[in-house]
């Protein structure tokens, strides 16, 4: 099943004991793990809100000269108090809707200009500003610059932007960049926010609410990448205090992943997962007799829908990709030729199988749907269209395909053992239990069978030790399995027992040497598992190897079967993307990142 848990951005330079959940499936597990431990894996960017009315109220506080401490303020300075106030009031709204509050100065406010309002001033332009001294100039700014944040605060933005504009003639200052550029925000002009941040950080490359504020006109510019570069730059100037970074970052890189899955989705063919997964899924039914009537001569095989069927089932024995590519063909054709008489059921379930793998949910549903109308006594068909339910995560549904398939046949073992899968996925462990007890009771010869011979048995008790952090006996349940693969199935090899114990190795001792040599077998054997692919670059994101593992992030979606899946590993890849770019836009903030550790680690 595709994990649904929030990606992470920049990992921690250094590895840090922790304790993974296990899952019923590795994917969901790591995932899950990097959800529960964000505040030491992420180190996430987002939007301080700098309040500066309060530092105002304070200043002016502080100037009492009372014997109890109550201010004694002429008309003007309390004036400035209440404008002050309300420009308090208004960045607190502001902190609820995203927009950031001009920066006043009131804290320090200008000494030498004499006059009381920006109407007094003399005309400012590119012309006339030549004429008066740098001093005269830096007094008409602040002046300028106060009398545009009155007009912000009255929301006369026009005003605002006009007295900015003369501000900067007069001294090209970063909050007066940015303090224009707030004005820009208020009316939406995106282009323009971006225009005049840019210019705010040019002057200070540090300066936090502009980078804020142009992160937030790249969303709504749609520019994902660039936003999430200027939201993970401010938090680390920040040092990562600020809360609403994590939710920041988190809905830009879901918005991100989200908008690039559907224009990949758009056009990416259609195409079989690994040999690994295809087997497995295969293997988790009993094996039942081919169909009556599909034994046609040779010479009849390439002509007629039952001679696709028994092509298709032959192909299933070989267990490669390219036989499962074949087979997936065979089964398609079979239905293209129509002329299947009592095995159209079959054949309807058998292509709504590959359909599921391939990834096409809507046309294996509707396979799967026809396949039951046809023949509903067939019961593997409802676990199976369960087991789609599933991975689209419609539970329910699945439950309720189990029961029909029990109306059908209370005796068949395959229902309690993938029922199981559905209460253990819903935490209900004990009706888990009860099931996978009842699939044994039904069929004790094949689990028997299955126990001594089978190594996905092993694996899957290695699972079980894991979840309980028995590391050391769920290794050797692992490399049972890992012996018996190599024993039983050379050229299919099953990979999950290399990735599981991949895991365990770094969860016990954090062998990242050792986990990731396993993963690389693992490769070796499936270069396609998706699983392994997701685990390494897990492990290499973990100890900083941070190009390396964006390979490995970029691969995983390559590999992804559903829209989650694909929207997951994209998040991961531009979080990590981001974590480069910053490293090379901004050197000094990638030393500074590597000095001050990670939220959690201090």
């Amino acid at each position: 099943m595709a994990p649904t848990v929030p990606p992470p951005s920049i990992p921690i330079p250094a590895a840090t004991p922790v304790t993974i959940p296990a899952d019923s499936s590795v994917w969901d597990r790591v995932s899950t793990w990097v959800s529960e431990n964000k505040a030491i894996v992420y180190t996430i960017a987002g939007v301080a809100v700098v309040i500066t009315g309060a530092g105002a109220v304070y200043y002016i506080r502080n100037n009492s000269d009372s014997k109890d401490g109550t201010p004694k303020l002429s008309k003007k300075e309390r004036r400035k108090q209440k404008q002050a106030e309300r420009e308090a009031a208004q960045a607190e709204k502001a902190a609820a809707t995203g927009q950031a509050p001009v920066e006043s100065g009131l804290a320090t406010p200008p000494k030498a200009a004499a006059v009381e309002g920006a109407d007094e001033l003399p005309q400012i332009d590119e012309t006339t500003v030549l004429a008066y001294s740098e001093l005269e100039r830096k007094e008409y700014a602040a002046k300028l610059k106060e009398a545009g944040n009155k007009a912000y605060g009255a929301k006369d933005f026009a005003k605002a932007i006009e007295l900015y504009s003369k501000a900067v003639i007069c001294k090209p200052d970063p909050v007066y960049y940015s303090n224009r550029a707030a004005c820009y925000n208020a009316l939406g002009e995106w282009d323009k926010v971006v225009e005049d941040t840019t210019a705010a950080i040019t002057l200070d490359p540090e300066y936090i609410k502009a980078l804020n504020r142009r992160a937030n006109a790249y969303d709504h510019l749609e520019k994902y990448s660039e936003a999430l570069l200027d939201f993970t730059a401010s938090c680390i100037i920040d040092g990562f205090r600020n809360e609403q970074s994590a939710q920041a970052v988190e809905r830009l890189l879901k918005k991100f992943a989200e908008t690039k899955a559907k224009e990949i989705l758009e056009t990416k063919p259609a195409g079989l997962p690994s040999a690994t997964f295809v087997g497995n899924y295969l293997q988790s039914f009993r094996l039942k007799a081919r169909p009556a009537g599909l034994e046609e001569s040779a010479e009849l095989l390439e002509e007629t829908g039952k001679g696709q069927l028994q092509l298709g089932l032959n192909h299933l024995e070989n267990k490669t990709s390219p036989s499962y590519e074949a087979a997936a063909a065979a089964f398609n054709k079979a239905l293209e030729l129509n002329d299947l008489g009592e095995h159209e059921a079959f054949a309807y379930n058998m292509r709504g199988t590959f359909g599921c793998l391939l990834g096409k949910h809507e046309e294996a549903l509707a396979d799967l749907t026809k396949s039951i109308e046809l023949d509903p006594s067939m019961t593997q068909t409802y676990i199976k269209r369960a087991s789609m339910y599933l991975e689209l995560g419609a539970a329910d549904k699945a439950g309720e395909d189990f029961a029909k398939a029990l109306s059908q046949n209370l005796e068949d073992p395959d229902i309690y053992y993938h029922r199981a899968q559905l209460h253990f996925i819903k935490g209900e462990f004990a009706e888990a239990a009860r099931d996978y007890q009842k699939s044994i009771d039904l069929d004790k010869d094949f689990i028997f069978s299955h126990i001594q011979l089978d190594p996905d048995v092993y694996n899957y008790y290695g699972e079980l030790l894991l979840d309980q952090s028995k590391y050391q006996e769920a290794i050797e349940k692992f490399d049972t399995a890992i012996e018996l693969e190599k024993q039983t199935k050379p050229m299919c090899m099953n990979v999950l027992p290399l990735i599981n114990k991949s895991l365990a190795l770094f969860q016990w001792k954090q062998d990242f040497s050792e986990a990731e040599k396993l993963c690389e077998k693992a490769l070796i054997i499936d270069p396609e598992c998706d699983i392994a692919v997701a685990t390494m670059a897990q492990l290499l994101l973990q100890q900083g190897k941070v190009t390396e593992a964006l390979k490995y992030f970029e691969r995983a979606a390559e590999l992804a079967r559903t829209e989650g899946e694909l929207v997951n590993a994209l998040s991961y890849a531009e979080a990590t993307r981001t974590q480069i770019q910053v490293q090379e836009k901004y050197p000094d903030l990638a030393t500074k990142l590597s000095g001050m550790g990670a939220p959690g680690m201090r």
